[in-house]
């Protein structure tokens, strides 16, 4: 089903080369249905590749998905061209007074700084508070998912001797939690982090659940009772290359960067790397949109709490 987005967004284009049905805000309206009501608030400062990647992903739902983009205030996009941020973005002012079905916090690259040394924490603690009372269900994806679990729980990341770095091999722990229905008992996730959460600090927390979980790069995917707030620790909505790209710019930083796991094949980064994420992590959005959102969100937003 169809995707809802700006006509003159950037991504239109790749998704349509994808055969991902997306629809302009134009076509939309004449459609009698409420689509489902999204927000992506997008720390990363690739701000259009993390754009492509998240639509993918919310491209698979049984009902139009409308997108609205969020940026922070009190932090200045320097990757992004301010043209693309005033045509596409919007500040939580413009925002607060809505409520939307479902919301999306990406990772951001500041894990190695203490949360309160982030310059826009306070304004993400404030939406934090905002979601819990306008937004249905959210999803947290990396960084994002440490700093929701740090500002609702206090639970701490730890720095690690050396970068998750890869593709690594998770185990389903809850086999009949709905968010995980269809997957396999093992499955693959893309990682790219320096700092982790503890699996016994969240065995403390009574309202957290761990659904999955690595041997090798640790706790993956946690909920709350409620099935609220989902956190994942890692990327299922990378592309192919994207390690690559994060291989090669560090190794160009003088950074000493291991080889991304189980990733190119033979280890070789000359050869191209083989996908085998892409269809765990279209399925676990899909069940988030449908379990979650689609099912649980009423026809009318204003009456939602």
């Amino acid at each position: 089903m169809p995707i809802r987005i700006d006509g003159n967004l950037p991504a239109r284009a790749s998704l349509e080369s994808e055969n991902i049905f997306v629809m302009t805000n134009e076509r939309a309206s004449t459609q009698d249905i409420r689509p489902l009501r999204i927000l992506i608030l997008n720390l990363m400062p690739t701000k259009i590749v993390t754009e492509t990647q998240l639509l993918r992903l919310l491209s698979n739902s049984p009902i139009q998905v409308e997108i609205d983009l969020l940026q922070t205030a009190t932090h200045q996009s320097t990757h992004t061209s301010a043209e693309h941020m005033l045509s596409f973005y919007k500040t939580f002012d413009e925002v607060k007074d809505s409520k939307y079905d479902g919301m999306v916090i990406t990772g951001a690259p500041v894990e190695k700084l203490e949360f309160e040394e982030v310059d826009y924490w306070d304004e993400l603690c404030q939406i934090f508070d905002w979601a819990d009372h306008n937004v249905y269900s959210s999803f947290h994806i990396c960084w994002g998912a440490q700093a929701g679990l740090y500002h609702r729980y206090g639970l701490k990341k730890y720095l690690l001797d050396h970068k998750v770095f890869g593709v690594f091999k998770h185990k389903v722990l809850d086999p009949y939690h709905p968010l995980l229905r269809g997957f396999d008992e093992e499955f693959y996730v893309p990682h790219s982090r320096y700092t982790e959460v503890h699996f016994s600090d969240i065995a403390l927390v009574k309202d957290l659940q761990t659904l999955s979980y690595s041997p090798e790069s640790g706790v993956h995917l946690l909920s709350d009772m409620k099935c609220r707030n989902f956190y994942s620790l890692g990327h299922s909505e990378y592309d192919r290359d994207t390690l690559k790209n994060e291989y090669l710019r560090d190794k160009k930083a003088g950074l000493d960067t291991p080889i991304p796991v189980n990733y190119f094949p033979d280890d070789d980064p000359t050869k191209e790397p083989v996908v085998k994420w892409r269809g765990a992590g279209s399925l676990m959005v899909s069940n988030w949109l449908n379990y979650f959102v689609y099912q649980q969100t009423p026809y009318d937003l204003s009456t939602m709490f």
